[in-house]
Order: structure tokens, then sequence, then C-alpha cells
């Protein structure tokens, strides 16, 4: 059986372990991608989680500081199993996001499905635009002088 051999592969991978790369460290968290947007009434952001176990994910709010932070550990392998290539980061991902004074951080809806961490966070109530109507003076005065 031939094997094609690259010297500088696992170079690579202890550069990239020892001094961070892409791939996160549990000493060291790595930041994961999000997307931000509004739907209505709803702010919603999404971050990417592929490979991660919901159990593994945790969400914290303080204040207006939102912290997400998900971990992804080897996948348990059996046996005498050694592994040729190892591309997917492993390790501790974080993100903060400050959110503003208008949300409503009491009813943030968190969904995760297929690699993603979906959430949900309601503009409050007394953030909401509302309509203020003005009444008049039905009665008028007559000044006399």
């Amino acid at each position: 059986m031939l094997m094609r051999t690259d010297p500088f592969r696992e170079f690579d991978r202890l550069t990239q372990q020892l001094f961070g790369g892409t791939t996160g460290t549990w000493s060291r968290p790595s930041v994961m991608p999000m997307d931000a947007y509004r739907e209505g009434d709803t702010y919603v952001l999404a971050f990417d989680l592929p490979g991660v176990s919901p159990d593994a994910i945790d969400i914290d709010v303080e204040r207006n500081m939102l912290t997400v932070r998900a971990e992804r550990r080897p996948a348990d392998q059996d046996g005498d199993v050694h592994r040729e290539l190892s591309e997917r980061p492993l390790g501790v991902f974080s993100r903060q996001v400050m959110l503003a004074d208008s949300l409503d951080t009491e009813h943030i809806d968190a969904a995760y499905e297929a690699g993603v961490l979906t959430l949900r966070v309601p503009i409050a109530e007394r953030a909401r635009p509302r309509r203020i109507s003005v009444r008049g003076s039905e009665e008028r005065k007559e000044i006399s002088g």
C-alpha cells in the first residue's frame, strides 16, 4: 500500500495548536461566525456551530451583554483508530454581543437546528413605536380688552 506523505502537514497542525490559528483551544476560545438581522419586532442572531452537541452550548445574558459559548470535543473513537486528517476545529468557541437597551433580554428564544444556533430577541414593548394622539381644545374663549 502506498501512502502519500506531506512532511509539512504535521508541522502545520502543531503550529495551529500552539499559536491558535483558526482552531480554538480550551484555554483560548475561537470566534464563531454570526449573522444578525431584524425580522419585524424581533432581532435574530444566527451562529454557525456545526457538529456541536446542544448540551455543549451555554448562553448567558448579564445586563446587556449576551455571551454564547460552545465546545466541540473529538468524536469518541474505540480501539486503535488513528486520526489521519483533522481539519475540523475542536475546542471552545465563544462570541459576545452587546444588546441594545431597547431589546427584551427576559424573553430570548433559542433553537438549534442543522448546526445553526438561532436566538430571537424581541424588541421591548416600551421601545416599540406608538402613535400619540393630540387633543384639541373644543372650547374657544374670546379675549376682550
